[in-house]
């Protein structure tokens, strides 16, 4: 599985979001901060937006912020959202595998593993856990 620069911005942009969740931020502002393109970003805001993840208004104050606590969010859910499926293989995409080989396919059970080890670490890191570490790494970096 290899997560594309959409899914890596996205998951940037709702961690810059949290930190900064107690204004709105501008996407210019937040592409600034992350070393991103407007037009990159503004392309990812609209799926975020979409699925109800960000909440935005217009104007000279205007911008976007988390639509609900960053303790709500899991980077498996911003990942899924932007990538869709994280499962390493495509047999695994319906559910049940429509594989006619699935029944005796020993490999499936590898796959099925490394699934479940990916879905244990993406669904259980919040946006708020990295909060908590990107501060913890800002803290290590200023001490020197």
């Amino acid at each position: 599985m290899k997560i594309s620069t959409r899914g890596r911005y996205a998951l940037r942009m709702m961690l810059d979001l949290a930190m900064h969740n107690d204004e709105y931020s501008p996407i210019k502002m937040i592409a600034e901060r992350q070393g991103i393109s407007n037009k990159y970003l503004e392309q990812i805001i609209t799926v975020l937006s979409r699925a109800g993840y960000v909440k935005s208004i217009r104007g000279p104050q205007g911008g976007y912020k988390l639509a609900r606590p960053a303790s709500e969010y899991t980077v498996g859910m911003i990942l899924r959202l932007i990538e869709g499926s994280l499962v390493p293989v495509a047999c695994m995409e319906d559910n049940p595998n429509q594989c006619p080989r699935s029944e005796f396919c020993a490999t499936l059970e590898v796959w099925k593993k490394i699934d479940e080890a990916v879905s244990n670490v993406v669904d259980n890191i919040t946006l708020e856990d990295l909060v908590n570490i990107q501060y913890k790494k800002l803290q290590d970096k200023a001490k020197g």
